[in-house]
């Protein structure tokens, strides 16, 4: 029985790890963004998906609710920090600003 539940644990999901949707406000308007986020370790590795395309999460590390990662698209790279700031929100800072993004279930 100690087996099984030692075993659970390391197999247990992060908080983060899950679809997340968000918005952005743009000069071109209002567009949907969404992440798909998986923690293994200290790694955070995933995808963003807007309606322009997608792309993998790159350098991803998290400390705790904390956590960093950067995005390569259109010969560009965007760092962002983002913390979990409930079981169903998170709050993403970059360059462009903050957004909130909302678990989806």
């Amino acid at each position: 029985i100690l087996f099984v539940f030692g075993c659970s644990s390391i197999f247990a999901q992060n908080a983060i790890d899950g679809n997340w949707k968000g918005t952005r406000e743009t000069e071109n308007g209002t567009f949907e963004i969404n992440y798909t986020f998986k923690v293994e370790g200290k790694v955070v590795t995933g995808v963003w998906k807007t309606q322009f395309g997608e792309a993998k999460l790159e350098d991803g590390k998290i400390e705790g609710k904390k956590f960093s990662y950067s995005i390569s698209f259109n010969d560009n790279k965007m760092s962002s920090t983002a913390e979990l700031i409930s079981d169903d929100e998170i709050l993403v800072k970059n360059e462009r600003g903050e957004m909130k993004l909302k678990r989806v279930k």
